[in-house]
């Protein structure tokens, strides 16, 4: 028997575009999807600047995960940067963050796009990509969120493996 049981928690979960993207209809629903699940979410919209979502993020009930959405294909470039700012602010640097969508104007095949943000520092990628497909999206960004919230609180977050950046 382990020490640690685990346990099943309600996760506080912020929801972003990154600033240039302003498609809405992915984050309605992703916030849907989320509080079906029985998670707390806190929706920035689209377009925010980077300073706003680390507001969101410092808020007095901090967030368990942030998850970032894009759709206009620049979310590679603009998550690169984000999470650069994150992962250098002490207040933020551990908070469990995860990106998907379209995170390129090359189509589906660079698979090096979700290796290069895992390697920035995110969490898990959630790629638009060839063989994956938005059924495969939705089921694995569910497992990384059923592993989130049956881990100890202060265990590190799952971790995606380089090659699920499909």
């Amino acid at each position: 028997m382990s020490a640690y049981p685990t346990r099943t928690r309600k996760l506080r979960i912020v929801v972003s575009s990154v600033s240039s993207d302003a498609h809405m209809w992915n984050l309605v629903f992703l916030q849907l999807l989320l509080e079906e699940a029985g998670h707390e979410v806190a929706n920035v919209g689209v377009c925010p600047p980077d300073a706003t979502v680390m507001a969101a993020c410092r808020g007095a009930d901090r967030p368990d995960l942030l998850v970032l959405s894009t759709v206009n294909g620049h979310g590679r470039l603009d998550g690169l940067r984000l999470i650069r700012a994150l992962r250098a602010d002490p207040e933020l640097a551990t908070l469990p963050v995860v990106i998907g969508g379209k995170l390129g104007l090359r189509g589906t095949g660079d698979p090096g796009t979700g290796r290069q943000l895992l390697e920035a520092g995110f969490d898990a990628v959630f790629a638009e990509s060839r063989g994956n497909t938005p059924e495969r999206m939705v089921a694995d960004f569910r497992a990384f969120l059923t592993a989130l919230a049956t881990a100890r609180p202060t265990a590190p977050p799952p971790r995606i493996p380089a090659g699920a950046g499909r």
